[in-house]
C-alpha cells in the first residue's frame, strides 16, 4: 500500500519537533492556534479529516504532546505549539502485564504509542462511569497529566487481576501496583 504524501505542514511541524536544540533563553514557541490535528478515541491521528498512517510521524507528535491547565491539548516544538482536539484520550493502554502478588504486585501498561509505564503513585490509575450506559471508563496517567483510555481487553485483564480488599470501614474491589491499591469499583 502506499502511503500519501505527508503535507508541508505536518512535515515543517514534525522537523521543528525533532530538533533537539533546546537552548536557553529562546522566546517562548509561537502560537499557531488551532492546527486540525485531531486523536479520535479509537487512538487514530487525524490531519484536517485525512488519517495520518506514518507510525513513526503519530510517536514523534505524541512525544511533544502536553496538556495544558485548562484541560486543552497542544503540540510544543522549542519554536511552535499548535492547539489539537482529543476526543477522549490522547494514548489508549493496548497491553498490560503483571508480576507479583498482593501489594508487591507491579502492573505495566504499555500504549498505543509505545510507551510503558507502570501503574503506582505517579501513574494512578482512575474509573470514571459514562451516565447514560453506566459502562466504566478506565484510565492510567501516561505523563504530565496526559492519560491512556484502557481497551476493553486490557481493562477485562485489570478486572481479572481485582481482589476484595477492606479500605477503612469499607470493602472494595480492586487492583495493587506498586504498594497502592486502586479502587476498580464498590462492592455491594
Amino acid at each position: 500500500m502506499t502511503e500519501k504524501p505527508v503535507p508541508e505542514e505536518l512535515r515543517r511541524l514534525a522537523t521543528r519537533a525533532a530538533d533537539p536544540a533546546q537552548k536557553t533563553g529562546r522566546p517562548p514557541p509561537r502560537d499557531l492556534g488551532e492546527i486540525g490535528i485531531h486523536i479520535a478515541r479509537d487512538g487514530s491521528w487525524f490531519y484536517r479529516g485525512s488519517p495520518i498512517t506514518r507510525a513513526s510521524l503519530v510517536r514523534l507528535f505524541g512525544s511533544v504532546l502536553k496538556r495544558e491547565a485548562d484541560g486543552s491539548y497542544w503540540l510544543v516544538t522549542p519554536a511552535e505549539r499548535g492547539r489539537i482536539s482529543v476526543e477522549d484520550a490522547p494514548f489508549l493502554a493496548v497491553e498490560l502485564d503483571a508480576e507479583g502478588e498482593g501489594a508487591a504486585q507491579v502492573l505495566t501498561f504499555r500504549t498505543n504509542l509505545d510507551e510503558i509505564v507502570a501503574a503506582g503513585p505517579a501513574h494512578p490509575l482512575r474509573i470514571t462511569v459514562d451516565p447514560v450506559s453506566g459502562a466504566p471508563n478506565p484510565y492510567i496517567v501516561v505523563r504530565d497529566g496526559l492519560e491512556a483510555r484502557l481497551t476493553r481487553p486490557v481493562f477485562y485483564r485489570l478486572v481479572d487481576l481485582g481482589r476484595e480488599e477492606r479500605v477503612g470501614s469499607a470493602l472494595h474491589f480492586g487492583v495493587w501496583s506498586n504498594k497502592e491499591f486502586f479502587l476498580l469499583g464498590e462492592i455491594a
